[in-house]
């Protein structure tokens, strides 16, 4: 491998970016591709392309026949990452589940009586507003937000944020009458009811949960559910 894809490699790596590496069999040649950059000496028409770009989204691994020979991807991505939005007792235990699932957490609530480091240890915090944390944070197809505050001078910034990106997964807490009202307030700021049929909410699946440790549960098998049958759907 030369020099100027090490150091790609290592700078997605370091940036928390998800980044292939093309490699082809018969001759080593290879290319780094991330989004719509590529760098190296391995020439791929645009199907190719496709497909390794396929394959990054989907982080899979594997060899793929394309029109300039054999060539095997590997996909290097950062653990995937929560957003929860609401430093409250759910998140608590939420947090500590997440990471045990591989995940980077990410606790944002501007009340700083909420978002404290012996409340959350270890837990990376913001204290910025929903919007403008998720805005610098920029979730993407491998990042879930879940908002829990009940409150939506903060709920509903973070749920506007989300579904204009690509996130796998949305929840929000809140009864249905809840739901119904944050429903109509989304509708008055342009979504479609089609754009909130991705929130999940009530949020979690229905395992009849009542601790917040119960709630994160639910929270998090509902996040494992929808993030896998979408992989399945991607590969069908």
């Amino acid at each position: 491998m030369n020099g100027r894809l090490l150091e790609a490699l290592l700078a997605a790596g370091r940036d928390g970016r998800s980044a292939a590496l093309a490699t082809r069999i018969a001759d080593g040649s290879q290319l780094f591709v991330e989004g719509g950059r590529t760098l190296g000496d391995l020439a791929l028409d645009e199907a190719a392309l496709q497909a390794v770009r396929d394959a990054l989204r989907a982080d899979r691994n594997g060899s793929l026949e394309t029109s300039a020979g054999r060539i095997f991807v590997e996909v290097m991505s950062p653990p995937r990452r929560c957003f929860v939005v609401g430093a409250v007792h759910i998140a608590q235990p939420l947090v500590q589940m997440l990471a045990l699932a591989d995940y980077r957490a990410v606790v944002i609530d501007p009340r700083l009586s909420f978002a404290t480091e012996s409340r959350f240890p270890g837990v990376e915090l913001r204290t910025d507003w929903p919007d403008e944390a998720l805005d610098d944070l920029k979730p993407d197809h491998r990042s879930a937000v879940v908002t829990l505050t009940h409150d939506p001078k903060l709920d509903d910034p973070a749920l506007d944020r989300a579904l204009k990106s690509e996130c796998f997964y949305i929840g929000a807490l809140g009864s249905r009458r809840t739901h119904a009202a944050r429903t109509k307030r989304l509708l008055e700021r342009g979504f479609s009811k089609s754009d909130l049929g991705r929130i999940h909410a009530p949020i979690g699946l229905a395992i009849g949960a009542v601790s917040p440790a119960e709630i994160a549960i639910a929270i998090l098998a509902q996040m494992t559910q929808t993030l896998r049958r979408s992989e399945e759907a991607e590969k069908a």
